[in-house]
């Protein structure tokens, strides 16, 4: 675990110094955990991998690639959490685009069924 760590820091081309403060560790505190001199617990294993995307089976057991597939925009982040459909989304992009008001009429029909439940 302790080489894959050098090994995505050099890949993201960043200094001990720049790749230990985005986590908020000194970079002496980086060169023991890539050496070895020290583990990686928990806590800094999460933070490694929502600081740089990084696939946590990849991190700790080597397996997969680098990276996590982000989603590429705020809608695809949505259809990922909500389950969404293809239809689903094109739904939402058309809600997106409609005018204030028309948003709002769109709103208070939609309540109106959630009302009735």
């Amino acid at each position: 675990m302790n080489e894959r760590l050098k090994e995505l820091r050099k890949y993201l081309n960043l200094s001990q110094k720049v790749f230990a403060e985005k986590l908020g560790i000194t970079d002496s505190g980086l060169s023991n955990l890539e050496s070895g001199k020290r583990n990686l617990t928990e806590q800094m294993i999460i933070s490694i991998c929502r600081e740089f995307n990084v696939n946590r089976a990849w991190l700790v057991e080597g397996v997969g690639d680098m990276f996590t597939n982000l989603p590429e925009t705020i809608l695809d982040e949505l259809a990922l959490q909500f389950e969404l459909t293809e239809d689903e989304k094109d739904l939402v992009t058309d809600f997106c685009e409609l005018s204030k008001e028309q948003r709002h009429i769109v709103m208070n029909f939609i309540r109106g069924f959630k009302d009735k439940k």
